[in-house]
This record gives structure tokens, C-alpha cells and sequence, in this order.
């Protein structure tokens, strides 16, 4: 599995707007239903702020992957996004978060949707991938990188 098989250029924001978690989501989300209006933005948000309650998806290094499982999905969905100034998402490490990365999973998916996980998990552990996502500017740069990365996986 490709991340890039994933994730839509159109679902891609080279820079958020939002400054707290709760708004993060609702642009991930909007994000993600640029390829997927069929997707419920309020159940989606539900879902999504229900697994923040278990724990925060702010994994540290500056990186979160908020996800979630929706009933009647029949494919993973992905967006992501990014902040220059950092946005509190209640990290494991404390500090701010500047890449994220929104999955949605079919709920009976269980093993696809970990493999994801650990997939971009493992991608953006890498500081050189943060780096070069940090430096570029468009959906398209972005994407390029998120690609290139992603062939050496």
C-alpha cells in the first residue's frame, strides 16, 4: 500500500488556518471530503474528537494522525495538512503540531487501517520527510514529496 494511492492532491492544505484541535479537524475533514462528500462532516467530527478522548493522536516530532472508522466507507480516505506556527493538539511530547495527516477507515477495516497508521507513522518519523515538508508550499510540492518518499518505503 501507497500512501499516494490514498490521498487526493485536492485533499491537501499546504497551510491551515486553524489555531486550535477542534478546528484542525473540521479543516482535515473538509479536506477529506473534497473526494468524499458522502462523508457526514458532524459524524466524522464525532468519531474523530471521540478517539482524541482515549488519547491525543499527537504522536510527538511535531506530528499528528487524528483517524477514526465510519460505518458505510468502503475505502480508506486521507487528507493532510500543515502549519507553519504549530497548532497545541495535546502532543505526547508536549510541543506543537505543524504536519497532520486525517484518516478515515471503513469500520470493519482493521488491518488495512493499522497498516496505514504505521505507514505514515514511519513516514514522517523520518526528519529529513519533515524537513522537506516543511520547506515546500503547494499541494503539489507537497504531494511530490509525500511520492517520492512514499517509493522508498
Amino acid at each position: 500500500m501507497k500512501i499516494v494511492d490514498i490521498l487526493a492532491e485536492t485533499s491537501i492544505i499546504p497551510e491551515l488556518k486553524a489555531t486550535t484541535k477542534k478546528a484542525v479537524l473540521e479543516e482535515l475533514i473538509d479536506a477529506v471530503r473534497v473526494q468524499n462528500p458522502q462523508l457526514d462532516r458532524d459524524r466524522l467530527m464525532g468519531v474523530l474528537l471521540e478517539r482524541e478522548r482515549l488519547g491525543s493522536t499527537g504522536i510527538g516530532d511535531g506530528i499528528a494522525i487524528p483517524h477514526g472508522k465510519i460505518k458505510d466507507l468502503n475505502q480508506l480516505v486521507l487528507s493532510f495538512g500543515k502549519s507553519t506556527v504549530g497548532v497545541d493538539f495535546e502532543s505526547m511530547d508536549g510541543k506543537p503540531v505543524h504536519l497532520f495527516f486525517l484518516l478515515v477507515a471503513p469500520e470493519t477495516s482493521s488491518g488495512i487501517h493499522l497498516r496505514a497508521l504505521a505507514k505514515i507513522a514511519r513516514l514522517l518519523k523520518n526528519n529529513i520527510v519533515r524537513k522537506r515538508l516543511g520547506t515546500v508550499k503547494s499541494p503539489t510540492e507537497i504531494f511530490a514529496v509525500i511520492q517520492q518518499e512514499d517509493e522508498d518505503f
